[in-house]
């Protein structure tokens, strides 16, 4: 994914990955959510069934994955977060000072919030914290639509 090019992702293991690898020809949710966050706590494990569904349960596999940006108060409290709370999805290191480019970019003002982006870092919604919750998977199609990569999926 090109707003990731060149830095290191972390699985919930808290290995590297590499994000060219890994989010190829992916939508990606970028999370902005922290532990301390009651409003998170309460949305994490919504979107972990979500992700799950769409990722690790079905047949055919959807191209999505989910970054987590922290706003934890340290590393040790993202990672326990990560490993209490969250799915098997990725994280921006807690020191990666990408972080505050990200939030700026996508005008994060309060958490938690979900944007949905293209490859190209593009916005498809930044709603997706309250359609996951009104539409369920369903709002996944509109975003595959939004994204022009709705033929390589079926469902």
């Amino acid at each position: 994914m090109d707003v990731f090019c060149g830095r290191v992702l972390l699985n919930k293991d808290g290995q590297a990955v590499d994000p060219e690898d890994v989010l190829q020809n992916k939508i990606v949710g970028l999370y902005f959510s922290a532990a301390w966050c009651s409003l998170c706590r309460d949305f994490t494990p919504i979107l972990c069934d979500f992700y799950s569904e769409l990722v690790e349960e079905a047949q055919s596999p959807a191209p999505f994955e989910i970054i987590f940006v922290s706003s934890d108060r340290s590393s040790e409290e993202m990672v326990e977060y990560m490993h209490d709370m969250h799915g098997h999805w990725l994280a921006l290191p807690f020191h990666d000072p990408f972080k505050h480019e990200l939030k700026k970019k996508y005008n994060i003002t309060a958490i938690p919030k979900l944007v949905i982006v293209k490859q190209t870092g593009e916005v498809i919604t930044d709603k997706g914290r309250k359609q996951i919750r009104e539409r369920g998977l369903s709002c996944f199609r509109n975003w595959l639509e939004g994204a022009d990569i709705f033929q390589n999926f079926c469902s």
